[in-house]
């Protein structure tokens, strides 16, 4: 890193411009208080009052009901639904999870034919991370019903192991949901097997079109709803952001 009148440079970022600070201060960025200034609007001290009320107010409710929570378990979650961001949010978590310092197994039942970014990341966590990509592709692109069926139960297989995996604090079935969907495992087999896992073991399956039945088992069901998506402007996917 070097400094010189016309600015600062970073080795791989390029050269970055600085101004000096009035009465001869030190090169810097321009003081926070500036730019609070510019960003804020002027708020009475009633306002600033009834704000702090209403916040007292809120903290008391919310904090009474915090304490009515006392139950810990394992959770099975669903993320489904024809908005973008299932998956997404489910290697977000595994993140998360990853961050308490417990270990995550992941079983891909879709995708495999192809190398995503989650792949490449989760390699970087070592053995904290099982990842089973099992899929071959879209269903549309193998179009072999024999070769569909015996790929989900390859990877229900490894998920089931992964299950008894006491290190493992959270599973991520990702697009089981589009394996049940298609029927190429027995529905009430997955339920059933999922509803009697470990009681600490938190599962999160992904996919749309989550099945009824697995729904009414899981603790918590989130359906990304579609409001805009870039595809259909004819943006095609993007490494990083849809693989």
């Amino acid at each position: 890193m070097t400094v010189n009148a016309a600015g600062l440079s970073i080795a791989g970022c390029g050269k970055l411009s600085i101004v000096a600070a009035p009465n001869g201060g030190a090169y810097g960025p321009a003081p926070l208080d500036e730019k609070e200034n510019a960003m804020t609007r002027d708020i009475s001290d009633s306002e600033a009052e009834r704000h702090r009320q209403k916040m007292v107010n809120r903290k008391t409710v919310q904090d009474a009901e915090v304490a009515e929570k006392t139950i810990e378990k394992g959770l099975l979650m669903i993320n489904t639904g024809p908005g973008k961001g299932k998956s997404t949010a489910a290697f977000g978590l595994a993140l998360r999870m990853l961050g308490t310092g417990r270990r995550v197994g992941v079983v891909q039942f879709i995708k495999g034919a192809w190398s995503t970014g989650e792949q490449q990341a989760l390699t970087l966590f070592g053995d904290r991370v099982e990842c089973r990509t099992m899929g071959e592709g879209f269903t549309w692109d193998t179009q072999d019903l024999k070769r569909d069926v015996a790929a989900a139960t390859k990877a229900w297989e490894e998920a089931k192991a992964l299950m008894a995996d006491e290190t493992i604090g959270l599973l991520v079935l990702d697009e089981l949901n589009i394996a049940l969907r298609y029927d190429y495992l027995p529905l009430e087999e997955v339920v059933e097997t999922l509803s009697n896992r470990r009681s600490d073991l938190h599962v999160i399956v992904t996919g749309r079109n989550a099945k009824q039945p697995l729904i009414d088992a899981a603790d918590m069901v989130t359906e990304m709803t579609l409001v805009k998506h870039h595809f259909k402007a004819g943006v095609k996917a993007q490494a990083g952001i849809e693989y």
